[in-house]
């Protein structure tokens, strides 16, 4: 697959088009930041590990009957995708307490949520990604009601099988966001699903094991993504 004009370009990743119109390739570079763009860095090795990782991840999902856009890997940094209209919401499913729902609700790091909540942001960097509800959403237009509906349930259902996954290597899915997509009408999973995007703890010492150790300086963030992948079997 040929790589064209960049189409994109994130904070950690890439976007070029392809000979093939309805395919995009998602190049992960080894940049990483926090706090909007406040605190970045190059961390080698970040984007041959995301990449990876994330590929097993989506592979598990779609297994389990999750639509995603991702197709396979093309080379350590490289994925083929399907080129969606990408829905500008995140979705956040948190199973304890950490990071902003501590500073906004005043609980402690580490309460076990039961049941797990649900929120959604809009994605905006300008505007810090605020908390939006779907009163919002169906009054700004940024989807459909029925996509709404859809992402919740596809949402949790990710939530179930990763739970799961990641326990079964002694590990606890904090929280994480998903974004989701439309490919030819039909809603995708979109983005990616690594250490980067979500909190995840040692389960018997909840040492932490994402991008938090960026944020919070405590060192070794990719000996950590590695840690994670290999616990799951994850291939670098």
């Amino acid at each position: 697959m040929e790589k064209k004009n960049e189409l994109y370009t994130g904070k950690a990743k890439s976007v070029y088009a392809t000979e093939d119109p309805d395919r995009l390739i998602m190049f992960f570079r080894n940049d990483t930041s926090a706090f909007d763009g406040k605190k970045v860095a190059q961390l080698d090795r970040k984007g041959m590990v995301n990449n990876k990782f994330n590929a097993f991840i989506m592979e598990k999902l779609a297994a389990a009957g999750i639509p995603t856009h991702f197709e396979r890997l093309l080379s350590d940094q490289e994925s083929l995708v399907k080129r969606m209209n990408m829905i500008p919401l995140e979705c956040v499913v948190r199973n304890r307490a950490a990071g902003s729902i501590c500073r906004r609700l005043g609980v402690e790091e580490g309460m076990e949520l039961n049941p797990p909540t649900f929120e959604f942001f809009l994605k905006d960097d300008k505007l810090g990604d605020p908390m939006v509800n779907e009163h919002h959403i169906r009054s700004f237009g940024w989807c459909a009601p029925e996509h709404v509906e859809k992402m919740k349930e596809l949402t949790f259902r990710v939530n179930d099988i990763l739970k799961s996954l990641f326990l079964d290597g002694k590990m606890l899915l904090v929280d994480y966001k998903l974004e989701f997509g439309l490919f030819k009408g039909e809603l995708l999973l979109g983005d990616e699903f690594s250490p980067d995007g979500c909190r995840l703890w040692d389960a018997e010492t909840r040492e932490k094991m994402d991008k938090d150790r960026f944020r919070q300086d405590l060192g070794n963030v990719i000996e950590a993504y590695e840690a994670v992948g290999k616990r799951l079997g994850v291939t670098f």
